[in-house]
């Protein structure tokens, strides 16, 4: 049977694409098996699907000074020595990577293995992660037309982000009762990403009680992120992370607020929901989620508001100019072409596998 070995991190949005190739893999008679870290948010996300699953040690590349930089290359080699280990007992005949950090040790000892990795990159320029990786990968799937000038012309694949599929059949009704809605006002659901957005969170709840006026809100705050004293709020419900009855609460909600994270606004696109995306602010990130933000503005399928613009009064502004003139986004994301990105990453893997003797 064909093994393939699937690996990435320390997001959500480094692992969720590899759970919408999971049902695919399957079905092309592939036997699965996930690195990951020792205890990051992608263990939990995997282990619900019953793939074997491996963690190693991992360390964090950073750009900017930190006391860890002394501390983490070191934790990066080991993670190395562990995913060389690992592959040889494994033998698989190629490893798909998703990005993060955890990725690198794995993609790199694969290449030491001579075993083919293919490695995705869902941004607009790559990761410092994805960067270390591209010598060692055999191809690179992106997710945007203009990362493809950012490649090497041979590795290069515009293939999309695979979107779970499931995302796409949620139930309304259902969501209603899970929520306690009523069907009188409007929905906004708000993401803050899987490890939460203090900035967005505040903006959110600092302008709620103008909200609940027009709207119900179902917010997606992150992993300790609660606001215990919002509990029993009318209209008002909130949850640190969400997965099975997400696809229940993407078909309720009317609109969208979120951070710009790559996987995150290709599932909002894939639903055509309006949305207002608020890219992480340059200071905090390599400004990724603002190129992201922009490209999806200027197809008009998104309204964009920058961080560093985020007031109450410009956030309410932008809600309702977004609820008002939501149908012109809805036209603008019907009428872009999601590719088949699952069939088109499953047919790479199959092109790219080490064959068995």
């Amino acid at each position: 049977m064909k093994h393939i070995v699937l690996t990435g991190g320390g997001t959500a949005g480094h692992v969720t694409p590899n759970i919408a190739l999971i049902p695919s893999l399957l079905e092309a008679g592939y036997k699965i098996s996930y690195i990951g870290s020792y205890d990051g948010i992608e263990k939990k996300l995997i282990e619900d699907f019953g793939i074997p699953y491996y963690g190693i040690s991992s360390g964090k590349l950073r750009r900017y000074f930190d006391p860890k930089n002394f501390s983490d290359p070191f934790r990066v080699i080991k993670g190395y020595q562990e995913a060389k280990k690992l592959l040889k007992e494994l033998n698989p005949n190629i490893v798909f990577s998703k990005g993060g950090f955890v990725s690198v040790p794995v993609v790199l000892a694969a290449k030491a293995r001579k075993i083919p990795a293919i490695i995705h990159e869902s941004d607009m320029t790559p990761g410092l992660a994805n960067k270390i990786c591209i010598p060692s990968a055999a191809k690179v799937c992106c997710n945007f037309p203009e990362t493809v000038k950012c490649l090497p012309a041979d590795k290069a694949v515009l293939t999309g982000t695979p979107i779970r599929q499931e995302l796409l059949n949620g139930n309304k009704l259902e969501a209603l009762k899970f929520c306690g809605f009523t069907t009188k006002k409007p929905v906004i659901l708000v993401i803050g990403g899987s490890l939460g957005s203090v900035a967005v969170n505040n903006a959110v709840r600092g302008i709620l009680p103008e909200l609940l006026k027009d709207f119900q809100v179902i917010h997606l705050c992150g992993k300790d992120k609660l606001d215990p004293s919002l509990n029993g709020t009318e209209g008002y419900v909130q949850f640190e992370y969400i997965k099975k009855e997400l696809p229940d609460l993407f078909a309720l909600s009317d609109i969208i607020i979120s951070r710009a994270g790559a996987n995150a606004i290709c599932e909002i696109s894939a639903l055509a929901k309006p949305n207002l995306l608020i890219p992480l602010s340059a200071n905090a990130s390599r400004g990724d989620q603002i190129l992201n933000a922009r490209s999806f503005e200027r197809q008009g399928y998104s309204k964009v508001l920058e961080e560093e613009e985020l007031t109450s009064e410009k956030l309410l502004d932008a809600i309702r100019d977004l609820y008002e003139n939501r149908q012109t986004y809805i036209d603008a994301m019907a009428g872009s072409d999601h590719t088949d990105s699952i069939g088109r990453i499953v047919s790479l893997i199959q092109e790219c596998e080490r064959k068995e003797d």
